[in-house]
């Protein structure tokens, strides 16, 4: 069985290596010319890390990531909300990791090209289209990047090709558009002195205004330093314009910073670390309504191409590995001879599993604890302990954990490899 893998990303790259491993004939394509890395940093929950510990990427990914011992929620104020314990510190057989999204890439493009027979990987290939065949499979029509038209046949078809994915809009003319949430995010990374003890991701704040902060580098934490991813959110309205996304769009700490500059804690000067940033990116915070399917015949979604989610919960590149998991059982289960019923299958399985996460992160997911701290406290001198019970907090990330799938006691009861 041949597979075409639209998209060079890390949930096509993941696929790639689980369906080659399973015996089959795989080929990725990617539009961009070269495979740079993107981004900046990306959390990879204990469920998600399951998947790639099957690839044997665990030891590239304890080099090169931070161990996430625990999130810290916190007002504006700096005032301590709640201390949730992840990954092996929460009971979970797996770590949850934070790292740069290129490092992770890098990780999975590197054992792609190392096990994928020569020429598996090629770039300068953008998909514009595909037709159904009579006898079965694919036609795949593929733009180079001299401009020139070509046709690829394959039995299999797998949209990995993102958020403006080119087989969702195929699948979906009237229904692929993003929707926008009305918040803007500033991204960067910044190297300085550990924060707490070096291995806790903060969000602070509220729905109008948040900052996202953790170390993401293990050679750094080796020196005794620590680099710092720092996320920087307003709320500027659903009706607001904005620009298109891309990862890559340059910005100015000027355009946000005025919003933040009494965020001061006594353990870090939030406004300092923007200041100290070289390079910021400016992204708006998009998903989709849930599609009705995901393909048809030999053609099938995955990760943000079939369900991009905003990023609250750190569950974005988690639920594209899940996905990655979930369709080679199903190939599996189907004897690896019948692709079309494989991807129903996992189709089945997956997409309302990942409607379910997109659906509670629109409703903030374990970050409603942050706006149920902003309706009670209003001063750095309040006390949280006395304004808002243990109860509330444990209802909305107990919860949570659960419709994401990796709450310690399901993590307990999956094998790597099973459910």
């Amino acid at each position: 069985m041949n597979i075409l893998i639209a998209g060079a990303g890390l949930g096509g790259l993941a696929a790639a290596l689980k369906l080659h491993r399973l015996g089959l004939r795989v080929s990725v394509i990617d539009a961009v010319q070269e495979l740079r890395p993107l981004g900046v940093g990306i959390n990879l929950l204990p469920h998600g890390a399951a998947v790639l510990y099957e690839l044997g990427l665990g030891d590239r990914l304890a080099e090169t990531g931070i161990q996430t011992r625990a999130v810290e929620y916190r007002t504006q104020y700096g005032q301590l909300i709640l201390r949730d314990p992840r990954g092996l510190h929460a009971g979970s057989p797996w770590p949850q990791y934070s790292i740069h999204r290129g490092d992770l890439h890098r990780i999975l493009l590197d054992a792609a090209l190392a096990e994928l027979p020569k020429g598996s990987v090629v770039t300068g290939h953008r998909v514009e289209g595909f037709d159904h065949l009579p006898r079965g499979g694919v036609a795949v029509r593929l733009r180079r990047a001299d401009n020139s038209l070509i046709e690829l046949e394959s039995d299999i078809l797998i949209g990995a090709d993102g958020i403006h994915s080119a087989v969702c809009r195929q699948l979906h003319p009237d229904q692929s558009s993003l929707s926008f949430s009305g918040t803007m995010m500033w991204r960067g990374a910044v190297e300085r002195d550990p924060f707490l003890d070096g291995e806790t991701m903060i969000i602070a704040g509220h729905h109008d205004s948040k900052v996202v902060i953790y170390p993401i580098s293990a050679e750094a934490q080796k020196r005794g330093r620590s680099v710092v991813n720092l996320t920087a959110e307003i709320h500027i309205g659903k009706q607001a314009s904005y620009p298109r996304e891309d990862w890559n769009r340059p910005a100015k700490v000027e355009e946000f910073i005025s919003t933040f500059q009494d965020w001061k804690f006594d353990f870090l000067d939030v406004p300092a670390m923007f200041f100290a940033t070289r390079d910021l990116f400016v992204y708006p915070m998009v998903d989709r309504d849930k599609l009705p399917f995901w393909g048809e015949g030999g053609v099938t979604l995955l990760g943000d191409a079939a369900h991009p989610m905003y990023p609250i919960g750190a569950n974005g590149a988690s639920q594209a590995f899940l996905d990655v998991d979930a369709l080679s059982k199903a190939f599996v289960e189907t004897g690896l001879r019948d692709g079309p019923a494989a991807l129903r299958l996992y189709e089945e399985r997956r997409l309302p599993a990942a409607a379910r996460v997109v659906a509670s992160n629109r409703a903030k997911g374990p970050e409603a604890v942050l706006q149920l701290a902003r309706e009670r406290i209003k001063g750095p001198n309040d006390d949280v302990r006395l304004l808002v019970s243990q109860e509330e907090i444990d209802a909305i990330t107990t919860d949570y954990q659960k419709i994401a799938g990796f709450d310690a006691a399901t993590l307990m009861g999956r094998k790597v490899g099973g459910t």
